[in-house]
């Protein structure tokens, strides 16, 4: 089994106050905990056994937060230096940052480029929406911060994507936020849903989310199949092409993707950081000796536990019931969206992978896929089930909303 580390090397620190981030509470974990910058002792040690437990040639370094450009460009230039002396021959370390953009400078782009760092930038949608909940610690908005750094980015010619929450405020404007996202030049976006059971205030319906996707889905197919890359998307196509899933969410097991924190502390996963979910310290037990751990084992294999309906869904096979942490008695509050939007449109990436595999040009599966989706809505009726498979009639779903 391959695993994958995501670095937390300042904890929870940030210099925003998203209302929905999950992570900010984490400092309770470390009641006593002042300084939660990683120290050089963890630092190595973690560089070091993470890559002694890879297969290579190909090491992939994630580092997030909170905030990890807080903890400044030479930090990064220390985990670059690291990188190299255990590295074996012939080996190389691809990295990637998520970052809320705020703090990005030339200097940091000069750094990113040279060391080649992939970027993965929040940003949801248009000014209006995407100040809603993401805001710095004074309450103020951060919008025009965010698209500057953005902008940095881009001018510097850096690979970056866009990591965009789907929540109760944006999730009524797909097309705004799809849009948006063309008119800044993005052409790498990830839609990642916002489900807190503790408070819902932010979280979005199964059903919402269905929708937000469906409307994105039909922009993405009409003006830039195979110009923007959505990650769900491209999930759907690698499940269907046979190629299996990528994202850890979709895989019929967890327990892949664990988290380091600060300290050396490794979690079984980025949203079941607590006691529970506790592995032990990379410099008291090697990390060989943690990833083999019964603990790790019990909770990857937690995943199949399903509600009964789920295997027989037609759809299980994509999404595998979906991550646990949006999971109540077996049950994913994402059910009805996923079932909605892969349902609709599984006909789509049969036809794409289909027609992807017998090596046609791009025009063509593009007039194809145009073809199939002219067929599916030209003659649908008021009182006609509607065609994305909301289960409501035409007039009473898309008919507003023509696509």
């Amino acid at each position: 089994m391959s695993i994958s580390i995501l670095a937390k090397p300042i904890g929870p620190l940030c210099n925003l106050n998203c209302h929905y981030c999950f992570y900010l509470d984490k400092h309770n974990l470390y009641p006593e905990q002042r300084n939660f910058r990683m120290t050089d002792q963890v630092l190595a040690s973690y560089i070091k056994q993470y890559i002694q437990l890879q297969p290579g040639p190909v090491v992939g370094f994630a580092w997030q937060g909170g905030e990890p450009t807080l903890l400044g460009i030479d930090f990064f230039r220390k985990v670059v230096n690291l990188q190299k002396r255990y590295l074996p021959a012939s080996w190389y370390c691809e990295n990637s940052i998520q970052t809320n953009g705020t703090l990005i400078d030339q200097a940091w782009c000069d750094f990113l480029k040279a060391e080649n760092f992939l970027v993965g930038i929040s940003l949801d949608g248009p000014a209006n929406l995407h100040n809603a909940f993401r805001q710095d610690k004074q309450g103020l908005p951060t919008y025009q911060q965010v698209v500057a750094g953005l902008k940095l980015l881009q001018k510097a010619g850096i690979d970056y994507n866009v990591l965009c929450t789907v929540n109760r405020e944006n999730v009524a404007y797909p097309e705004q936020v799809y849009q948006h996202f063309r008119e800044l030049g993005i052409r790498f976006i990830q839609f990642i849903p916002i489900v807190e059971f503790s408070n819902d205030s932010f979280s979005v319906s199964g059903t919402a989310y269905g929708k937000f996707l469906t409307s994105v889905f039909h922009q993405w197919l009409l003006q830039d199949l195979g110009r923007i890359s959505v990650q769900i998307f491209e999930e759907c196509f690698s499940i269907i092409a046979g190629f299996g899933p990528k994202l850890c969410s979709f895989h019929e097991t967890c327990g892949q993707a664990l988290v380091i924190e600060h300290n050396g502390d490794i979690y079984t996963c980025d949203h079941f950081v607590n006691q529970e979910n506790y592995l032990g310290n990379i410099l008291e037990t090697e990390l060989q000796e943690i990833v083999s751990n019964q603990g790790l084992q019990d909770f990857a294999a937690n995943k199949k536990m399903l509600a009964n309906h789920c295997n027989s869904c037609p759809v299980k096979f994509i999404c595998n019931g979906g991550c646990p942490k949006n999971r109540q008695a077996g049950i994913n509050h994402l059910c009805a969206g996923y079932q909605q939007f892969f349902s609709y449109a599984l006909p789509y990436f049969q036809l794409l992978a289909d027609l992807t595999q017998k090596r046609y040009p791009l025009d063509f599966i593009t007039k194809e896929m145009r073809n199939l989706h002219e067929q599916r809505w030209s003659k649908v009726g008021r009182n006609d089930p509607c065609p994305c498979n909301s289960g409501k009639k035409y007039k009473k779903c898309c008919q507003d909303n023509k696509i």
